[in-house]
Parts: C-alpha cells; sequence; structure tokens
C-alpha cells in the first residue's frame, strides 16, 4: 500500500495563524508529512488508500473559511495561478480577505457611509444640538446595526481564529470592545436611558480599525513569489534529435533522458545533460554568481537554463523537469519560503497579554460591584461592559499600520521597495548582514589588475594584447578592449594577418614574420605553464609573452555601507560562489572577517538557515543562485538590476541598484519601530488610567468617546511626525 503526496492550493491563508490552524485541522485527520505554505497557498501532505477521502479533507478545509482551487499541482499551474492571485504575508490582521466576498476597500467604505452620521451626531450633542430624528434611539441603533454586522462578523472571525490557536491576537479585544458598546446601548434603549447610548462608539471602534488595516495593506507592496519567476526562466522549447538524425522542436516537458538534443550558439540550454563533442563557452551567471563565461568540453557537465555564449553543441539530456538544477533550485525557495522563522509583531505581543488582562479586569469588576458593594445587577453589568468598551482598541489598531504606512511611504520616497510592513519592524533588529560578493559587492564588470610582462617591454605588450581583442566579441576581450584603449601609444609594427577566433579560448594571429601569436584562457597555454592562476595568457610560437590578472571592481558605495553597518552593531559576512583567492581579496579591502567562498545555492541556503536561527539575519543579493537564500533570510535585500527571481525572492528591492540605500533603510525602518512602540506606549498609558475610572463607573460614555477620539489623534500625529523626521 503506497503512500501518495497530495498537493492543494488553498486560497485564503493570509498568515502563520491561518497556516497553523490548518495544519492542526490535517493533524486531527490523523495526516502525515505535512506542510502549510501560507506564502505559496500550498497544502501538501502524505495520504494511503486507508486514510480518509480527499472529498472529507477539502471540505474541512473549506468549514475553516479557506478555499480549494486546486489539487496536485504541476510547477507550471502553480506559476500561472500565483501570478493571478497576489497574497499579502500580513501578520498584523489574520483576516480572511474572502470574508463575504468584499474587498476591504468596500468593506470599509460601507462601514463610513454609516458611521458618519452617527459620529456627526454626537459631535453635534456636545455642542447642545443634532442631527434630526437622532434623539429617537432606535434609530441610531438601525444605523449602526450594518456595521456591527459587517465589522463583527469580519473580526469575530479572526478572533475566533486566533482563540482557537491559543493565541489571542488585537481583533479578541475589537470584537469585544465594539460588541459590548452595542449591547450597552441596547439595554440604553431597552430601558430609555440616555447615558446608556453609546452606538457611535460601536460603529467608531469597527470602522477605525478597519481603516488602520486598509492604510497598512495600502502600504502593504503586494508581493508575488518567486516561484513564477524561477519557473519562466528555463527554456520553453528544445530541438531534440530524432532517430532519422531530423532536428524536431518539442515542448521542454516531453524530453526524457537520454535524448540528444542541439543547441546553437545564443540559446538556452533546455534541460541539464553532458556534452558530446566539442567545446563551447557557457554563461551560467544566473545559476552560480560567477560573471566570467566557462569553458566547456566533451564530456562536462551542462547546466539547463544557462546560455551557450559562444559555439554550437549536441547534449545528451541527464535530467529533466524537477531533478535539474533550475528544479531543485524551485525546491529549495519554495522550502526556505516555508520555514522562515514567523516573527510576531509587537502589536500582537502585547495583545496576547493585554486581551486576557482586560478580560479579567471587566470579570472582577462585576463581581466586585455586585457582590463586594451590592450594586444592583444591571448597574454591576453596565460598570463592567464600560470596562470593554474604554480598553479602547482603536488607538492600539491604529498604532502600527499608521507608522508604517509613513514609513513606507518614506522608504519608497528614496527609491527603496518595501514588501510588507511587517518587513520595516523585522528589519530594524537585524543582528547579520550577509552579501553576496559579485553583481552585489562588486559591479560584475572587469578591470586590469595587473599585467605580468615577463620581462618585455610593457607598451609592446598592451599593444600587441589591444591589436588582438579587437577581433574578439568575448565579454572579457571587450572589458580589456575598453580599458586599453586610453593607454594606446607609440606605433604599431606588428600587423597581423588570417586572426581566427578560438572559440571560448581566445584568438590566435600571424604576423608578417610568420609568428603565431595567441591570446586567452588557460587552455590555450597549458603546455607552456603549469601556473593557471591567470585570468588571461599570451603566447608567441612556443614563448609565454605575459600573463594578465583581472579583478571585479568594488562598487563605489560598498566600503561606506560595510562601516555604517559595522556602526550600528550589524555584522557583515561575504558569501560567494566565487573561487577563495578572489573572494579574500574583497573581504581583504573592506576589513569582513567572517567569509565564505565557492558556495553553490545550497551551502549558501544552509549557512544562511544556521545564521538565522541564532539571530535575524538579513542577506543581500542579485542572482539567481542568491534566491533560495534571499528568500529564506529573515529579510532578503536585493538590487534592483538584480535578476527578476531575486526581487521577487527578496522582502526588500534598492530599486536603483546602489548599495548606499541599505544604511537609508536601516535607519528609516528603526525609526519606523521606535514610532510604533511610542504609539503602543501611549495607548496603554490611556488604557491605564481609563480602565480604572470605568470600572468604578464614573465613565460617562459621552467621556468615554471623547477620550477615545483623541487617544487617536494622538497616534496619529506622532506617526505623521516621522514624514518630517531627521534621519541620519
Amino acid at each position: 500500500m503506497e503512500n501518495k503526496t497530495v498537493e492543494l492550493r488553498v486560497e485564503g491563508m493570509n498568515c502563520a495563524n491561518c497556516a497553523a490552524s490548518l495544519n492542526r485541522f490535517l493533524e486531527k485527520k490523523g495526516l502525515r508529512e505535512i506542510d502549510v505554505n501560507f506564502a505559496t497557498c500550498e497544502v501538501r501532505f502524505e495520504a494511503n488508500d486507508q486514510s480518509l477521502p480527499l472529498t472529507e479533507v477539502k471540505r474541512g478545509i473549506s468549514q475553516l473559511g479557506f478555499q480549494v482551487v486546486a489539487d496536485n499541482l504541476t510547477p507550471k499551474d502553480t506559476s500561472e495561478q500565483a501570478s493571478d492571485h497576489v497574497h499579502h504575508h500580513d501578520h498584523g490582521h489574520h483576516h480572511h480577505g474572502h470574508a463575504g466576498g468584499w474587498s476591504e476597500e468596500q468593506r470599509l467604505w460601507f462601514c463610513i457611509l454609516f458611521t458618519a452620521p452617527l459620529l456627526i451626531h454626537h459631535l453635534l450633542m456636545t455642542v447642545g444640538s443634532g442631527l434630526p430624528y437622532f434623539e429617537l434611539f432606535w434609530v441610531q441603533m438601525v444605523v449602526c446595526l450594518p456595521v456591527f454586522v459587517v465589522g463583527g462578523y469580519y473580526f469575530g472571525k479572526s478572533a475566533l481564529n486566533s482563540l482557537k490557536v491559543g493565541m489571542p491576537n488585537m481583533d479578541v479585544l475589537i470584537f469585544i470592545g465594539g460588541t459590548s458598546a452595542f449591547i450597552y446601548s441596547i439595554a440604553g434603549v431597552w430601558l430609555n436611558e440616555y447615558n446608556y447610548i453609546f452606538f457611535e462608539t460601536s460603529a467608531m471602534i469597527f470602522t477605525l480599525v478597519l481603516l488602520g488595516n486598509w492604510i497598512e495593506h495600502r502600504a502593504v507592496q503586494q508581493t508575488t513569489t518567486a516561484i513564477d519567476e524561477l519557473s519562466s526562466l528555463g527554456a520553453e522549447r528544445a530541438n531534440r534529435i530524432g532517430v532519422d538524425g531530423q532536428l524536431q522542436s518539442v515542448p521542454i516537458e516531453a524530453l526524457r533522458v537520454g535524448d540528444i538534443v542541439q543547441v546553437n550558439e545564443g540559446d538556452q540550454i533546455p534541460a541539464d545533460g553532458r556534452l558530446l563533442h566539442g567545446q563551447v563557452t557557457i554563461d551560467e551567471s544566473m545559476l552560480t554568481g560567477e560573471s566570467l563565461p566557462v569553458e566547456k568540453s566533451t564530456g562536462d557537465d551542462l547546466v539547463g537554463a544557462s546560455v551557450v555564449r559562444s559555439g554550437s553543441l549536441q547534449l545528451e539530456v541527464t535530467a529533466t523537469g524537477k531533478d535539474t538544477v533550475l528544479g531543485r533550485m524551485i525546491e529549495l525557495v519554495k522550502t526556505a519560503q516555508r520555514e522562515k522563522p514567523s516573527i510576531q509583531r509587537l502589536a500582537d505581543r502585547i495583545s496576547a497579554i493585554f486581551v486576557p488582562a482586560v478580560l479579567s479586569i471587566a470579570a472582577l469588576t462585576f463581581i466586585i460591584a455586585y457582590f463586594g458593594f451590592s450594586l444592583s445587577f444591571q448597574q454591576a453589568l453596565m460598570n463592567s461592559i464600560a470596562v470593554l468598551v474604554i480598553s479602547c482598541p482603536c488607538a492600539m489598531g491604529l498604532a502600527t499600520p499608521t507608522a508604517v504606512m509613513v514609513g513606507v511611504g518614506r522608504v519608497v520616497k528614496q527609491g527603496i521597495l518595501i514588501k510588507g510592513g511587517q518587513t520595516l519592524e523585522t528589519f530594524a533588529g537585524i543582528q547579520n548582514i550577509v552579501f553576496d560578493k559579485t553583481g552585489t559587492l562588486t559591479t560584475g564588470k572587469f578591470k586590469i589588475k595587473s599585467i605580468d610582462s615577463r620581462g618585455n617591454d610593457p607598451q609592446h605588450i598592451r599593444n600587441l594584447v589591444y591589436a588582438l581583442e579587437k577581433h574578439s566579441s568575448h565579454p572579457i576581450a571587450q572589458s580589456l578592449l575598453a580599458e586599453l584603449e586610453k593607454s594606446q601609444r607609440g606605433d604599431l609594427k606588428t600587423v597581423f594577418s588570417s586572426v581566427k577566433e578560438l572559440k571560448g579560448r581566445g584568438v590566435t594571429a600571424i604576423d608578417s614574420h610568420n609568428h603565431r601569436y595567441t591570446l586567452g584562457s588557460y587552455a590555450t597555454a597549458s603546455d607552456l605553464t603549469a601556473d593557471n592562476t591567470h585570468q588571461v595568457y599570451l603566447r608567441r610560437d612556443d614563448e609565454l609573452l605575459a600573463t594578465i590578472d583581472l579583478s571585479d571592481e568594488l562598487r563605489p558605495d560598498t566600503l561606506a555601507t560595510i562601516d555604517y553597518m559595522r556602526a550600528e552593531g550589524v555584522k557583515p559576512i561575504l558569501l560567494s560562489g566565487d573561487r577563495k583567492e578572489k573572494v579574500e581579496e574583497v573581504a581583504r579591502q573592506l576589513g569582513i572577517e567572517d567569509y565564505h567562498a565557492a558556495q553553490l545555492p545550497e551551502q549558501k541556503l544552509k549557512l544562511i538557515e544556521q545564521l538565522s536561527t541564532e539571530a535575524p539575519t538579513a542577506m543581500v543579493g542579485d542572482g539567481i543562485n542568491d534566491a533560495p537564500a534571499l528568500a529564506r533570510a529573515t529579510i532578503g535585500v536585493s538590487l534592483g538590476d538584480a535578476s527578476n527571481s531575486a526581487i521577487r525572492s527578496a522582502q526588500i528591492v534598492l530599486l536603483n541598484g546602489q548599495l548606499r540605500q541599505l544604511p537609508k533603510a536601516l535607519a528609516i525602518s528603526k525609526h519606523t519601530l521606535l514610532t510604533i512602540k511610542q504609539n503602543l506606549f501611549w495607548a496603554f498609558a490611556y488604557n491605564i488610567i481609563a480602565i480604572p475610572v470605568a470600572a468604578l463607573g464614573f465613565l460617562n460614555p459621552m467621556w468615554g468617546a471623547l477620550f477615545m477620539a483623541i487617544s487617536d489623534t494622538v497616534v496619529i500625529g506622532n506617526s505623521l511626525r516621522l514624514k518630517r523626521k531627521k534621519i541620519r
């Protein structure tokens, strides 16, 4: 009896809480190897024929408030659907965007429509007037009812889910506050008691917090997954050589291990394979991050999705689909996203303590008033409900979103894209920052580091190199030409005839004295020297004339960025797929003590995993090979000129591709967190004063509502201050 892995695509999971409740449900049903990923909307588990039927699982999932939209997905489906459906990863408010089929914005406007007249009437009452008909209590009740139904359902559902998983969130408080204000007022209508009418507060609580959520989601640039980006990287079709020797163009999915495929210059290699014959130059930078193209010869392994820079080739397919390097990378990104440490938001951590505390005080108020001071049952109940109403969750509900909105806005003005308010909160607390080398700390363009002219005239050597490289289209040749252009001096006596480009290895030419010159990689001079540490070799006949060392130049703002991070107490770490000598040199220039060279994507991921579990870790990268590590780091940072999948895996994107944006992002994040803390402190201080007043029965609902409005104004005002604040 075999176990099969079932993959479902489930929509409506917006947070770690949703995922946790779904996970618990599947465990209860006795399923194994459960894996719920709310970021990619994927649910996987193992089922055998004996375990419960799939229809029952699906029914249970939809009873929890989620929708199953597909099962046993192929990677292609995932990407197409993922791009149709954009998800918020927002741990602040765990609501299902699908509740009642309304969008967040429609829900907000609906509530504003009914709350506005209640609020206007209430404010007019303070100056002794009011709206016509609104002095009839039942009119206020009818106007408040729609807001109560919509808000109560929305927050109640989320509150219930958070209680189910034993982590009461802000919404519990909001639901109880809004509901108790409504019940309190219904009692007022029943008793015709003016002092108990509190409908506008009930409506205000729900509407203000909905406004807070909406503000935050506006600020949250929607993130898409890196997976669809990576899936779209591979070639779509391949030229397969049939039994009869004819080329057939087939979709990539039709390739099988053992097929022979023809790939021409400039094309993408369709699948992993072995080079059958010949010599070619391959650009693997998308996978290795190594900017220099690599030479491959007969029998070498080739990686699917890399690009043939020069030469054409035939390869025998050795792996397809999920088994290819690219396929494994997509799986790595999925795993990395799943295992991201969930950092609970400040507001949620606080409400986990605050909610039980307020409920206890309300219960105590009733017990002491009724049994201790023998107040009437009705009076004791009213005092206890007043506690719930006044423990105003609004200011707490607005504390985070308003600060985040201003913070994200300020960051975007600097050309930095931040996905999600949570990112700002988390980024402020990072302790390690890991940099990829090629293309991140360095520009990826080559400079001549040194030319060893081995006793020959240095200028003559430069002129020879320039004359030969003019005939090559290789990226290194282009970099060398650009640099040697400036130093062309003196008359070049050597005139070359019959110049030939050696595909992927260099250039060879004959001068008027019949000497043969060759300029190229170590392969062109391997019979003359055993020293293979240089990038370019120049030979004349059987004599080695010169060797050239190239270096990748540092970005202009690298050093300042690293110094700033150190000053802020963040430890810089260098991580690269490049050769040890090169990585060592960059680490030395920047004074980075902790560096790792020759790292494959899997190794990068492992290291980031280890660092992230020890302390909050940011990773800055630009290549496709960085995507899994960026997804796994506490915070992934990508440069705007980076590969698409790196941008999609990251939570912070530096749009103009300049590292000096990084210190700005960190500084603004720290100030945003500070503002959130100030806001929450204020919301608390207010509650600490107001709750005892309510418990003692001194609270006139009019004053309660007024204090509530003042409290919200202070919070919003403090957040707006962040806009103008001077930040170093």
